[in-house]
């Protein structure tokens, strides 16, 4: 409470400061950063609206429809899991595969767990917990697939190969997790009843973290997933979420065994008129997400059932770790956009494909009002930073007073600075995604995508894309000067 009371006392102080002064020269920053707040905020509130809705009304609807469906059946949904591991604590390990061997004998119609591993440690891990677990899971079937290191999407290729042979109904629900995540106990019994629904192919849910390491990385974590929960809530209610996350997502089965959707899954690409051919190294919950959207395929949102994420810092440091997991993010985002882009409104739903067009647009947006503040600092007054400052404190402040709508509890006060940071950093990260496309890397694995075959080719792109970045915010800068009033 003493940190929210010196914060608004901060902020109340700083635009106090200003009050008076001389905004001579200032006039067209200020108005430019009230129309593109109005823009951005605007935006929120029709999201922050429709997830409520979605959350409050329309979701409870769904569920109780799902599930009186879903009673009448007379054979229940049977469960199975498929796990990928590589690199991962043994303690790490030991938690997700218990959860998983609950989950799955919690499932009435069985299960079957196919388990993909490299190490020869997490193999005999696995098969003693399963035995310890055996007696109490009469229809559980393990397969352990011991693989070369060669990538997550050949291990997932392979699992799913070896899931076809058990042929899987349309009334079965596949589970798709990381081996980081724990799995609700009840989750093949909360999912299965969605799929009564013939046009939903695939649902995601709710995600908790939990993280031993620096107490600011872990803010910074809650404070997406908060953020994750308001949007997918929103785009729920239209019936297409924009990601099916890769810690844990349940598909219909048959679909995910769908010999094409296996493909797809192990070697996605797009072709980019200046950086060529892109074979997706990272990405696949972006890849069985567009294979769905291309369909036809509705993907919903669970926001009452939760995973839990067991999260570690890729980097020493909480910058270096952001950094590095928003590359992997936003290049696996921006890769699936533009082809989802061409599907159409009338294709995919007006609100959807608005959207997956925001992701784009979003980044110039974000970026223009801090551009044009500096530019009249510089040319014009220096009185518009602290002005500028106080609007960041108070606006952020207030969002993430509306995100504890869907955590409740009262928000850490370095929320507000960890939301301006997110989205400073994510945009000017996405930027350099965007002319990057062919950058890609784990951040476990440390792989990255073959460019070392053709050197000179490889130094040739490189300069391109800072090419085209530095073109693009030049005529950022140079927009940022009209809008202000500084050059006319």
């Amino acid at each position: 409470m003493l940190g929210h009371l010196l914060y608004i006392a901060a902020c109340a102080a700083i635009a106090l400061s200003v009050y008076d002064g001389n905004f001579t020269g200032a006039e067209g920053a200020i108005l430019t950063l009230g129309v593109i707040g109005t823009w951005r905020y605007g935006w929120g509130l029709v999201n922050f609206t429709r997830a409520l809705f979605y959350i409050h009304a329309r979701y409870p609807r769904q569920k109780r429809a799902a599930q009186a469906a879903y009673d009448r059946r007379a054979v229940p949904a049977h469960g199975y899991f498929m796990v990928t591991s590589y690199k991962i604590e043994p303690a790490v390990t030991r938690r997700v595969y218990q959860s998983i061997f609950d989950a799955a004998a919690a499932s009435e119609g069985g299960a079957t767990i196919v388990a993909s591993v490299v190490d020869g440690a997490d193999l005999r891990l696995i098969r003693d917990l399963y035995a310890a677990n055996e007696p109490r899971m009469p229809g559980v079937k393990l397969v352990i697939d011991q693989i070369p290191g060669s990538g997550k999407r050949d291990a997932i290729a392979r699992s799913l190969r070896l899931l076809q042979r058990e042929a899987p109904t349309p009334r079965d629900v596949l589970v798709f997790v990381d081996g980081d995540s724990c799995v609700p106990v009840d989750i093949v019994a909360r999912s299965a009843p969605f799929f009564t629904d013939p046009k939903v192919g695939a649902l995601t849910t709710d995600e908790r973290v939990e993280i031993p390491d620096d107490p600011t990385f872990r803010e910074w974590f809650h404070l997406r997933f908060q953020q994750r929960q308001m949007m997918m809530s929103s785009m729920a209610l239209g019936g297409r979420v924009l990601t099916l996350t890769g810690r844990m997502s349940v598909f219909r089965a048959d679909l995910a065994t769908d010999p094409s959707f296996v493909r797809q899954v192990q070697a996605d690409q797009i072709d980019h008129w200046r950086l060529g051919n892109i074979r997706f190294l990272t990405g696949d919950d972006k890849s069985t997400w567009f294979w769905l959207l291309s369909r036809g395929y509705r993907m919903t949102y669970l926001p009452d059932v939760h995973s839990l994420s067991m999260e570690s810092q890729p980097k020493p440091g909480f910058f270096e770790s952001a950094i590095a997991l928003m590359k992997r993010w936003f290049g696996n985002m921006l890769r699936t956009n533009g082809r989802a882009l061409a599907l159409g409104p009338s294709r995919i739903g007006a609100f959807t494909w608005w959207s997956i067009l925001d992701q784009r647009v979003s980044i110039f947006t974000t970026l223009l009002g801090p551009i044009a503040v500096l530019i009249t600092a510089i040319f014009a007054t220096p009185l518009v930073l602290p002005a500028y400052l106080a609007w960041v404190m108070f606006t952020r402040y207030v969002y993430c007073a509306a995100l504890s709508l869907f955590r409740p509890g009262f928000f850490p006060i370095s929320y507000p600075f960890l939301l301006y940071f997110g989205q400073i950093a994510g945009a000017s990260v996405k930027s350099y995604a965007l002319f990057r496309l062919d950058r890609q890397k784990w951040t476990r694995q440390g792989g990255s995508a073959g460019r070392t075959r053709l050197p000179v080719g490889a130094r040739l792109r490189n300069a391109s894309s800072t090419a085209m970045q530095v073109l693009a915010f030049g005529w950022l800068a140079l927009a940022a000067t009209f809008l202000t009033g500084l050059l006319r």
